[in-house]
């Protein structure tokens, strides 16, 4: 149940549908009064969500900072966390936008600092019976030179907190003990640190694919609008209800 209202909640998170409901209201409501009111709700989420400074300043505040690794440190294993890759219609795999978490994972790997990578990850499609995100992976890493051996997956999980929990039962069962590296999105990785450490692990954090980096000034970084935000603002908002859902829910 929590899952399918996770998928609803995320419908109502897009600043784009909140525009098209308040279109639709407006082509229904015959009063001049509240038409005004409308149009100007929808200018002002435009110009909020569009907005590359407001965007970018939040996020990055979000974000936890870069982490550097020790060569000479290592850890028992790097839990690599999946939303990097989908199927098509014919269950060919494809890497998606987050993909530098599989890149990290592997140099990580390639470097000693993780003895194992744990990849989590099955399906997080409602309705589309579709192979679990961490056989393409898998198959992945060992194409980089990751060995098998080293591999060990979780297939059933579909949100973080059944990430946590399955991953969980996997490393109890396999007697694998702490300290590990939690390799997620910089964007998800608050939520990600919060039910990993509910579900009793010990961690260190290594965010990846970073949504905003310290770059130099640019208009089109700061002040021309941009309505690819409407998609990012998405994502952001689904990190924080998320959150704030879990730790309501006793998950984080």
């Amino acid at each position: 149940m929590f899952f399918i209202l996770s998928k609803i909640l995320f419908f109502l998170l897009m600043p784009f549908w909140w525009i098209m409901l308040l279109l639709v209201w407006i082509f229904f409501t015959k009063k001049t009064t509240i038409r005004k009111r409308l149009w100007i709700c929808i200018v002002l989420i435009l110009v909020l969500f569009t907005n590359p400074f407001i965007y970018r300043s939040l996020v990055a505040a979000w974000q936890p900072d870069p982490v550097e690794l020790s060569a000479g440190k290592n850890y028992s294993a790097g839990i690599l966390l999946g939303g990097m890759a989908g199927y098509d219609r014919n269950s060919k795999g494809f890497f998606g936008d987050a993909s530098d978490r599989f890149i990290e994972a592997a140099n990580l790997y390639h470097r000693g600092i993780i003895k194992k990578i744990i990849i989590t990850g099955g399906s997080g499609y409602l309705i589309q019976k579709v192979p679990p995100e961490s056989y393409f992976l898998r198959q992945q890493l060992i194409y980089n030179g990751v060995n098998d051996s080293a591999i060990i997956i979780e297939s059933k999980s579909r949100n973080t907190y059944e990430n946590a929990v399955f991953t969980k039962k996997i490393t109890d069962s396999l007697n694998i003990s702490s300290p590990f590296v939690l390799i997620t999105s910089a964007i998800h990785m608050k939520r990600s640190a919060s039910v990993f450490k509910k579900a009793g692990f010990d961690f260190i954090i290594y965010p990846a694919d970073f949504k905003v980096i310290q770059e130099k000034f640019s208009l089109e970084n700061y002040i021309i609008p941009n309505p690819k935000y409407l998609k990012e603002w998405t994502d952001f908002l689904k990190e924080i209800v998320g959150l704030y859902a879990y730790k309501l829910t006793g998950k984080a």
